[in-house]
């Protein structure tokens, strides 16, 4: 019995609730966790699972085992991360979860470089807009904007940037320049799900809340920004979000003088993985490549 493996199968299994949970996480077939968990169960002389109607919770046994099991997968990993040092390259797969937009602009042209740094390593990247279940979805890393909520979640905050209203010239000329936020009520607005229809405005002691108009609401970043850059309206969107329409004058942002409340980016990491050191390499690379 390969103890380190039998010892990822089973917090694999209690984190999913499931052997077939864990089954799609290891790309194994479901037998063999199930054969893992019992010979760990033998080897150790203790139940460590139980079926209930809720699915398989560990038992007493099994929670303390839980919790050093983690501690000893995670130190194995670091272990074995600073054996083969910094310049031999990281192993096997590492998975990554980011919104769709910014994965495109500023994530994916990356990670040739990465790779390369890493030529055994492989990548799987996950563009979802909404916020997936880590550990479900057997999420190695993932790039979050935003306040960060989830306390079960390891959170580092590598970079922030304004939010902006902004539109294209050829809107701007058509519907005019708003020069204050309340202005923003007579114009049409692309209304991003995510940030809602309520804009709140700060100059320097003044606090202003608008209520925007809009006849277009859109789930998805990529949608929003179709529609603007179709003029059909302004928006409040981050500058990571318009980046390479900012810098090419595609976009212009307007009420310059008001701010609005910055965004964060965060990567996060499930509380216990045992693929934290390949992730926390990555984060590091991350972190001085979009910051340079």
């Amino acid at each position: 019995m390969d103890r380190l493996a039998s010892m990822e199968t089973f917090v694999r299994v209690v984190e999913t609730g499931s052997f077939s949970g864990a089954a799609r996480q290891l790309r194994v077939g479901q037998p063999a966790v199930s054969k893992s968990v019992a010979q760990l169960e033998e080897y150790l002389g203790v139940k460590l699972l139980t079926r209930s109607t809720r699915g398989l919770t560990p038992t007493e046994a099994g929670l303390g085992y839980l919790e050093r099991a983690r501690r000893a997968l995670e130190e194995a990993a670091e272990a074995e991360l600073a054996a083969r040092g910094a310049g031999a390259g990281l192993k096997g797969g590492l998975r990554i979860c980011a919104a769709v937009t910014f994965a495109r602009i500023h994530l994916i042209p990356l990670l040739p470089k990465f790779l390369a740094q890493n030529p055994e390593l492989d990548l799987e990247v996950v563009l979802d807009d909404r916020q997936i279940d880590l550990i479900q979805e057997g999420i190695d890393v993932a790039l979050r904007m935003g306040k960060m909520m989830d306390s079960a979640l390891t959170a580092r905050r590598i970079a922030r940037c304004k939010r902006l209203v902004l539109g294209t010239p050829a809107y701007f000329d058509r519907a005019g320049t708003p020069s204050t936020p309340s202005e923003l009520s007579k114009h049409q607005a692309v209304v991003y799900l995510q940030e809602g229809s309520i804009w709140s405005f700060r100059r320097e002691s003044s606090e202003l809340a608008v209520t925007v108009h809009s006849r277009l609401r859109v789930s998805a970043a990529e949608g929003v920004r179709a529609a603007v850059l179709a003029d059909g309206g302004l928006t409040i969107a981050s500058e990571w979000m318009f980046s390479p329409e900012l810098r090419s004058g595609a976009v212009r942002a307007v009420l310059s003088e008001w701010s609005l409340p910055a965004l964060d980016l965060w990567a996060v990491l499930p509380t216990g993985r045992t693929a934290t050191a390949k992730a926390r390499a990555f984060v590091d690379f991350f972190e001085r490549a979009f910051n340079a």
